[in-house]
């Protein structure tokens, strides 16, 4: 096929056409134990998190000493304000990091990385982060989900030597997936790569390509066209920025993480050697979901850093600031934010070491935990920060520069909430993650039952779906009945000055109530199941909230045999399960008693321009042009404001 052959249009696709997509890219089979599926399925495997894993002495030496130089550049040489206000990293500074190695920290030492696990990779990126959110995501875009991840998964031995060198000490990668048009539906992706020769052609427009204004190499996903000789389908290609037809057409702004490189690149006629391409034809969204599995991590790293700040300044100011006679910590209105802080900080610090410990190790599949760790963190960082800036008052909602510039200290409460927001939205929004999570936690029963709720199966298809199911429910349903949950003395040794384990005898009952709501729901909607997302949403957040308990209480035994604040740990697990229990206990009862049918009839009246005549009495600020870019592969029209540092 020539390689001025015109891209094809827009793929138009159904619903099923777009879910077929999206389940041939997810891992198909579990060939390890994951505790967050048993946890779904109504079983409680401690044994899979407890002993708590633990880093080997020499890696967490070596991650220890990384930890120190990175520090001592992040309180020298970073000025979090300065970033803020110019809205851009200081080459300087990108340079240094350089220099240190810190673009190279989870890449292999024999390609010129640091080496480092997920576990001290994350400490890293909350250190930085906590100066500069916008270094944090520059660091953790780059070698999360950019160019050395996929490599390290899916690339040949030769793309290894090519690039991971230049990822670890010179080069700035970036993942390039999202078009104008096309966000967390693949299905529909426009950007083409055209097999000519020994090359492949690439045209298309990929937006929100973050690190893709400074990046020298790409990751990027385009659609194969089916031809002799090629499978054609989605796929992954290492694309240097500065090769011909490709331009960085804008550098975007954002409410929050005002420093980030984020923009819309444009390839036109963009020539790749095949021997840059990563996988196979087709693999490229297996490689990108594969890819975040472990990738994710590094967003709850940048929460548990922000619950640190939240804890640090609510304490401090809390003290310092007196009301009605005593200091406002001691008015319980204030006195409960501050608790929930300090908890959900503990419980999130637990969640991310657990889920990164077990990424290094490796003994477990963690697809479940590390999507329930970005889903949680970024909720229950969200919160920590809009409960801070309402601990401030007034203050919270004023800029740092405008605190100082009146003689106050600078807090930068507003910016915090402005930067953390985004974590909502990238990466997998929470409303993608709860689907992606339930889809995972009920394969079990697809498995066994798919074909009985597939109204295109045949009757044959069908009945050996019923008897595959009789078989598994046989087993399956009698196990959910009772457990050591329902026994005094079961998890006796989280038993001390503090007891946890009546936290962990209620993790296993929920978790066998969780799986037996599943299953009656199932069985109630069939084939429907998969529109229920109000309550697929709140079965995930139970999970999510079951898992924090585990870890949490996992994390307190940790830290108490090894005599590192065990008491305190024990007293902060203690509340933060007794506070995550009152938040389960309203999902089970939103499981079936709420809104959702009434609020589909409300979303139908506002779409048909039913209740147009609320919107009256108001002016629309908005600007005027199309709610969606035009995205027409062609030749491009602007100034390339692509900045490599060097």
């Amino acid at each position: 096929m020539s390689a001025s052959t015109t891209p094809s249009s827009r793929p138009a696709v159904t619903e099923r056409e777009a879910r077929e997509v999206a389940e041939a890219a997810r891992e198909q089979h579990w060939r390890k134990p994951s505790f967050a599926k048993e946890l779904f399925l109504g079983r409680f495997r401690l044994d899979l998190i407890h002993p708590h894993p633990l880093p080997a002495d020499e890696a967490a030496q070596r991650g220890e000493e990384f930890l120190a130089k990175l520090r001592d550049f992040v309180e020298t040489k970073v000025d979090g304000a300065l970033i803020e206000r110019e809205a851009r990293i200081p080459d300087e500074v990108i340079d240094g990091l350089k220099e240190l190695g810190a673009f190279g920290m989870k890449i292999d030492t024999k390609y010129g990385g640091l080496g480092l696990g997920q576990v001290y990779y994350n400490k890293a990126l909350a250190l930085v982060g906590s100066a500069s959110p916008a270094i944090g995501v520059l660091l953790s875009a780059h070698q999360s989900i950019g160019v050395p991840q996929p490599l390290k998964l899916f690339g040949t031995q030769e793309q290894r030597e090519r690039f991971l060198p230049r990822c670890a000490r010179t080069d700035i990668s970036a993942f390039l997936l999202t078009e104008p048009d096309v966000g967390s539906d693949p299905a529909r992706l426009a950007t083409t790569a055209v097999p000519d020769g020994d090359d492949y052609v690439l045209d298309g427009v990929k937006l929100w390509t973050t690190n893709g204004v400074v990046a020298d190499l790409l990751v990027v996903m385009a659609r194969v066209p089916k031809s002799e000789g090629h499978r054609g389908g989605i796929t992954a290609f290492v694309v240097e920025t500065n090769s011909p037809g490709v331009t960085v057409e804008n550098r975007n702004a954002f409410m929050g993480l005002r420093g980030i490189e984020n923009g819309v690149t444009r390839f036109h006629q963009v020539r790749v050697p095949a021997a840059n391409r990563v996988g196979e034809e087709g693999q490229g969204l297996k490689i990108a979901l594969t890819t975040l599995n472990t990738g994710r991590l590094s967003l709850p790293a940048s929460c548990v850093a922000a619950g640190k700040w939240c804890l640090k300044i609510a304490r401090e100011w809390s003290a310092a600031r007196e009301q009605w006679g005593k200091p406002v910590a001691h008015h319980e209105a204030v006195g409960s934010k501050i608790s929930f802080i300090a908890a959900t900080t503990f419980a999130l610090e637990a969640v991310t070491d657990l889920a990164s410990q077990m990424a290094d190790e490796d003994r477990n599949d963690i697809r479940i935990e590390g999507a329930l760790a970005k889903l949680y963190a970024s909720e229950m960082a969200w919160t920590m920060a809009d409960e801070l800036v309402q601990i401030r008052g007034g203050r919270g909602f004023e800029t740092a520069d405008s605190l100082r510039a009146r003689g106050e200290r600078g807090v930068p409460a507003e910016q915090l909430l402005r930067d953390l927001r985004i974590n909502r939205i990238f990466e997998g929004s929470t409303e993608i993650m709860h689907l992606l999570i339930a889809r995972e936690a009920v394969d079990a029963h697809l498995s066994v039952a798919g074909d009985l709720i597939d109204p295109e199966k045949s009757l044959g298809d069908k009945a050996r779906a019923g008897a595959n199911a009789g078989v598994f429910y046989a087993k399956w349903l009698p196990k959910l009945v009772a457990g050591p949950g329902q026994l005094p003395a079961s998890y006796g040794e989280f038993k001390h000055e503090v007891d946890l384990s009546g936290h962990l005898r209620y993790v296993e009952r929920t978790a066998r109530k969780l799986a037996r709501s599943t299953f009656y729901a199932m069985s109630r909607w069939q084939g429907r199941m998969e529109s229920k997302q109000g309550f697929l949403g709140r079965i995930v957040d139970i999970g999510a909230e079951l898992f924090a308990m585990s870890a949490s209480c996992v994390r307190a035994e940790l830290l108490r045999s090894q005599g590192d604040h065990g008491r305190e740990a024990y007293q902060l697990a203690d509340v933060f399960c007794r506070q995550a229990r009152i938040r389960i206990e309203e999902l089970f009862t939103r499981l079936w008693t709420n809104t959702d049918d009434l609020d589909r009839k409300v979303v139908k009246g506002v779409l048909s321009g039913t209740y147009e005549w609320l919107e009256q009495g108001i002016v629309d600020p908005s600007g005027e042009g199309p709610w969606i870019a035009d995205a027409t592969p062609g030749p491009s029209q602007k100034e390339n404001v692509h900045r490599p540092i060097r």
